[in-house]
């Protein structure tokens, strides 16, 4: 079938196996980078402290996400299921909050993958390749002559071969937009689980083989396994005393927040979550079949994730000399792809020792596949951004369908890559803080959330309704964030940056659009209600009367209407009786109960975002055949400046004069006009 073909049949749903192809390429291909980081963070204990990660992936994240994919099954994650647990606008407001660190999250993902992409250009050997890199980097005093002196000299601070590669990689891989501009179309499912199969496979030799290597020569695993014992756990740092077991453990402990960037992909595998094929008896309603697909997707990239994690990190510790692990050595974020080439051996061999097969050949062949899915990576996450993000601010009201339509939100967020690239000089080191802080602030809010979504379905004692598992998760993942954000503030400056944009724009938006009608339509409570709702269409009330619940009854009501407008004891009246809903929502869709009292009609609508809005659209559909209705009001004792913020925030200020000039704006034809009358 083809994209065009899926596009119109409706949304494409494929195997969760390859799905997993699909979060692949942002979970996996962090294994590009990820065992240089372990050692640098945790020196020779770096397989333990690895240890640890899969642990928390098994106990925490796993989980967490498990359970936010059953209460959440429709690719709105952590942030969907947040909604329903606290609504309001403290709810909206975590929502945003979580939207900045996952807008972050997803930038910092690109653009510390394609700067580890350059990182395996720049040392891959063939000379050809470093002839034409020379060529790059001295290119400054070509390009010199086409800008100011003083603007130049603040540009060639920037200048070398890491910013230039990953910029050009940044704008080559933006003509992925030819594959991805469709959004996840099975093109591009298909592309996706064959580079993450390939890139496994070959990764799968290089592990395998430097295990291989290190069965063959225990005395490798028994020399590391001392080092420990001695004490001697970083080259860098100051030896512990020997045997000092526990110390060591409390170092694995406090390396893990460095180490967070294998937990990435998560929060991905929820964004794609109605691409996984279920069962012909799901409803929309209740997914079975897809949830239970999706937990094996994230048991299975966890299984997967976990052994790569472990062998690597054993390898690439034992194997590789310390010196090339640090800032200045040649398996810098590039440890398998070191391997894959043949580097030397800290025993004094050279990597061909492990397979014959490696080499430059091979090498290059590894880098190219590296590479390939480390762009794929920054790709499939800016799309996974693109529906994710303007599906919540939508509801805020702020209308991106436009945005949507031409891609803008991708042009935009490409240009975000690139000035973050410049800011952070297209560092792997300098941006893994800010990646690991909105990794585990993403988990942390997905593990928040579940505490709050479970204390609320529960009941009982307040002692028995809080799911103590997910509040040691929480605590656990939310102080290695707060760690992560104390060693490197970056992330959380990205992300207060995106929500100050988020909310600004946004209070901007609702501001200038809080005159739409913003109705979609009633649900009704039973067919009578929707029966006599038809009803009251043709018979023509020639009144409306807005009640407010509480304050007086409806006989004292309707005689104080009639004595003050002059309304004659024969003139029918229908009253409406509108219940605040969540005033936070910009869209909404009121429930609507009919009944018949004492010869009078009652119109009960609740779940109302705004009670202008609801008493405008009754009368607006009222008015759709025959004579529009009147509307009466009484006087409002509101002062105008707090009954305008009343409305702006809480849907219940200004009522009359919101009211007609909402119809005003919604009809334009004014004998169509319900008329508004106060007195």
């Amino acid at each position: 079938m083809s994209d065009n073909a899926t596009s119109q049949t409706g949304p494409l749903q494929t195997s969760w196996l390859l799905i997993l192809g699909l979060i692949g390429v942002d979970y996996f291909s962090s294994l590009a980078y990820q065992p240089s980081i372990a050692f640098e963070a945790a020196g020779f204990l770096a397989p333990l402290a690895t240890v640890v990660v899969v642990l928390f992936t098994f106990l925490g994240a796993l989980p967490v996400y498990a359970y936010v994919a059953g209460r959440s099954p429709h690719g709105q994650g952590a942030a969907g299921l947040l909604e329903r647990a606290v609504p309001g606008w403290i709810g909206k407001l975590l929502i945003l909050i979580l939207l900045g660190f996952a807008a972050t999250d997803f930038v910092v993902t690109r653009t510390l993958s394609v700067a580890d992409a350059a990182e395996h250009l720049i040392y891959n050997p063939q000379p050809a390749w470093q002839r034409l890199l020379d060529h790059l980097g001295h290119a400054d005093d070509t390009l010199v002559t086409f800008f100011p002196r003083t603007f130049w000299d603040q540009l060639r601070t920037y200048w070398n071969r890491q910013l230039v590669v990953t910029v050009l990689l940044s704008i080559l891989g933006f003509l992925f937009w030819a594959i991805f501009r469709r959004g996840f179309t099975r093109r591009v499912i298909h592309l996706s689980a064959a580079v993450v199969l390939l890139y496994l496979l070959l990764s799968a030799l290089v592990i395998g083989n430097g295990l291989n290597y290190l069965v063959a020569h225990p005395d490798l695993l028994s020399d590391w396994w001392a080092k420990l014992a001695a004490g001697h756990w970083h080259p860098d740092r100051r030896f512990l005393a020997p045997h000092a077991w526990l110390p060591l453990a409390l170092l694995c402990l406090v390396a893990f927040p460095s180490l967070a960037l294998g937990l990435s992909g998560f929060e991905l595998s929820m964004v794609v979550m109605p691409l996984i094929k279920g069962d012909p008896c799901d409803t929309a309603a209740d997914p079975r079949c897809r949830i239970r697909n999706v937990r094996k997707l994230l048991f299975a990239a966890g299984a997967i994730m976990a052994l790569y994690l472990l062998g690597s990190a054993l390898v690439t510790t034992i194997l590789i000399p310390p010196a090339e692990l640090t800032t200045t050595g040649a398996a810098r974020n590039r440890a398998l792809a070191y391997l894959a080439h043949g580097g030397k051996l800290a025993d004094g061999e050279t990597a061909a020792a492990l397979s014959p097969l490696f080499g430059p050949a091979f090498g290059t062949a590894y880098d190219v596949v590296t590479i390939v899915i480390l762009c794929l990576a920054g790709a499939s996450v800016a799309l996974g951004l693109r529906d994710f993000v303007p599906q919540y601010l939508h509801r805020l009201g702020m209308e991106l369908d436009w945005a949507h339509r031409i891609g803008l939100i991708l042009y935009l967020f490409n240009c975000i890559n690139l000035v973050v690239t410049v800011i952070f000089r297209a560092s792997v080191t300098a941006q893994r803080g800010a990646y690991a802080a909105s990794v585990l602030t993403m988990i942390t809010g997905a593990a928040v959330t579940a505490v709050l979504d479970l204390y609320r379905r529960r009941r009982g004692s307040r002692r028995r309704r809080i799911p103590w598992t997910f509040v040691a998760i929480s605590v656990i993942f939310g102080a290695s964030a707060v760690a992560a954000i104390v060693a490197n503030p970056s992330g959380l400056l990205i992300a207060l940056g995106f929500i100050h944009a988020i909310v600004i724009s946004s209070i901007l938006s609702r501001a200038l659009r809080c005159t739409e009608l913003r109705f979609m339509g009633f649900e009704f409570k039973d067919a009578q209600s929707q029966f006599l709702w038809d009803s009251l269409k043709y018979l023509e009330f020639p009144v409306l009367i807005p009640h407010r619940p509480g304050l007086q009854s409806l006989d004292a009501r309707e005689k104080a209407i009639r004595e003050r407008h002059h309304l004659a004891a024969e003139v029918p009246v229908v009253f409406v009786e509108a219940h605040l809903g969540d005033a936070s929502d910009f869209y909404h869709r009121p429930h609507m109960e009919i009944i018949e009292e004492e010869g009078r009609f009652i119109i009960r609508v609740a779940r109302c975002a705004s009670i202008p809005h609801v008493i405008a659209a009754i009368a607006l559909e009222l008015s759709k055949v025959g004579k529009p209705p009147e509307i009466h009001f009484g006087w409002s004792n509101e002062r105008p400046i707090e009954a305008n913020v009343n409305f702006l925030l809480f849907g219940q200020g200004n009522i009359p004069w919101m009211v007609r000039d909402l119809i005003r704006r919604a009809e334009p034809d004014a004998a169509r006009q319900p008329p508004t009358i106060i007195g």
